[in-house]
């Protein structure tokens, strides 16, 4: 199915964080990669995920979410930054899936939720980012989460801990590794109404 054909269905839009794996990409030490997922549209029989490395179409995904489960899933049409995966299940399983979905999508509607601390991480709308290295380098990366102390990234390219590097317009170091990313904690601590614009900032092209 392709992503435009999707979107004209019944669906829910949700964003959760998750993880996944592709076949073909493994560690240094021959172990397969996990990396960090959000969803951006669900339904009982396929999802839509933003990501920071695309599979190919017809390609085997495991992919997991705390509210979900886990998937085996297939994915059936890629965007510049996501793909869209067919949810293999049960009967009886899609059946729960429709369920949950009709009562995170009430929860949606809830006002009643506030964000109580100010510190608090935070989901950002903004997916993607690009990291600067010392030595001008730069990767595209998905920002998992972000607070006004730092921000966890999932990237293809993994830092050793201690790596100096700015996430969009805000200096850093890696301070800590995890199975999908890592974490970097910033030089100075930001301003929280400045902080998605600062954090997805893209970067400059080089003029040619």
């Amino acid at each position: 199915m392709s992503v435009a054909e999707f979107l004209r269905q019944r669906a829910v839009q949700v964003n959760m964080g998750g993880s996944y794996s592709l076949p073909r990409w493994y560690d240094c030490e021959g172990k397969l990669r996990t990396f960090a997922c959000r969803t951006s549209r669900v339904s009982p029989f396929r999802m839509l995920v933003d990501v920071p490395v695309v599979g190919r179409i017809g390609e085997r995904v495991t992919s997991y979410f705390q509210d979900f489960g886990e998937f085996q899933c297939t994915i059936s049409a890629t965007l510049k930054s996501g793909f869209l995966m067919e949810l293999d299940m049960t009967r009886v399983r899609r059946a729960w899936m429709s369920e949950k979905l009709t009562w995170l999508e009430k929860k949606q509607k809830d006002d009643s939720i506030e964000e109580l601390r100010r510190d608090a991480r935070f989901v950002p709308q903004a997916s993607h980012t690009v990291l600067t290295l010392a030595d001008g380098s730069s990767h595209p990366c998905f920002i998992i989460d972000v607070s006004t102390a730092g921000v966890a990234i999932s990237c293809e390219y993994d830092p050793p801990v201690g790596t100096p590097l700015a996430v969009g317009a805000c200096v850093g170091r890696v301070i800590r590794k995890f199975d999908n990313g890592f974490a970097v904690q910033f030089t100075e601590r930001q301003q929280r109404d400045d902080l998605v614009r600062l954090v997805a900032r893209q970067a400059v092209p080089k003029p040619a």
